[in-house]
């Protein structure tokens, strides 16, 4: 089958080569990729790729044969799936419990865009708790995580402030419900209960002043590349007794197979709005990366294998 290889080349980071059908193990159904999309933290890791392992966890196609221990779908199924490698391919082997049945009035595109970003965005608002009526702050909002976790937690009765550099993208984010938009993380105006982070370097101290006391910093990401620094002092200037959590998506109570159904419902619902920024073939998936690296993508990239 054809599959995407990284090569470690900056100028060409994957190419398409030859490599053999995945054979899935008893608890893995063989999905027959249709599309699938481009998360930024992948293009971070085509960097210094690891031997032998090949990229792709957000795909959407058709199970073609069922995986052997009979769990999951029983027959030739449309579905999304988020298998944690190998996703950029014809076909991809991936376990049952990350799997989930797509409805006819969810296309592959928009089921291709949900996996990734969706559970980030689902699983860090439970992090979070209820927010019915709190105040959150949400920097890095342009990218999916942001538009998802925008769109969850206004539905749930949060007053939502965006920070983001895109005039553009400020003016989507309101429509799905953000109360305020600010480009600077400077200018946002606490206090908040709520601080969810996905900058790192400086952003992440000057949003922690904006925190009431006693409120939570959820960090769920380091977009700048650039570690922040803290200084135990700055807390006593408001935000005492604050919490910092460290938050990684896959460190959740509940399964990626009903985490997924959950985000597929939504869509099938019109609750949730995959936000896709390009969407392209086999041919331009060079560019697709470097345009997403270098943040000249705004929403998710999908690429289908017509």
């Amino acid at each position: 089958m054809k599959a995407f290889v990284p090569t470690g080349d900056p100028a060409e980071p994957v190419v398409l080569a030859d490599v053999p059908e995945p054979t899935p193990r008893p608890d893995e159904a063989l999905v027959k990729v249709e599309a699938f999309s481009v998360n930024r933290g992948e293009t971070f890791k085509l960097e210094q790729p690891v031997p032998g392992e090949r990229p792709g966890k957000d795909i959407a196609g058709l199970v073609v044969q069922p995986a052997a221990d009979g769990s999951g779908p029983s027959g030739i199924t449309r579905v999304v799936g988020h298998p944690m490698a190998g996703g950029w391919a014809e076909y991809a082997a991936v376990p049952t419990d990350a799997l989930a049945e797509l409805p006819d009035s969810v296309g592959v595109l928009q089921g291709a865009a949900l996996p990734l970003a969706g559970l980030t965005a689902l699983r860090l608002l439970r992090c979070a708790g209820p927010v019915l009526g709190r105040r959150v702050l949400l920097t890095g909002a342009s990218g999916g995580v942001g538009h998802y976790v925008t769109e969850l937690a206004a539905a749930a009765g949060a007053q939502v402030t965006a920070v983001t550099r895109d005039p553009e993208r400020g003016a989507r984010l309101t429509e799905l419900g953000a109360a305020d938009i600010v480009h600077d993380v400077a200018d946002a105006q606490g206090p908040y209960d709520i601080v969810l982070e996905s900058t790192g370097g400086p952003a992440l101290s000057i949003a922690l002043a904006r925190l009431a006391g006693r409120g939570t910093l959820i960090w769920f990401g380091q977009a700048s590349r650039t570690p922040a620094t803290l200084d135990f002092f700055d807390f006593f200037s408001g935000p005492e007794s604050a919490v910092v959590r460290h938050f990684h998506y896959l460190d959740a109570d509940t399964r990626l197979d009903d985490d997924l159904t959950a985000l597929v419902r939504l869509t099938a619902e019109g609750r949730l709005h995959p936000e896709i920024g390009r969407v392209t073939d086999w041919a331009d998936t060079a560019t697709t990366l470097t345009d997403l690296r270098e943040r000249r993508i705004r929403g998710k990239a999908v690429l289908t294998l017509s």
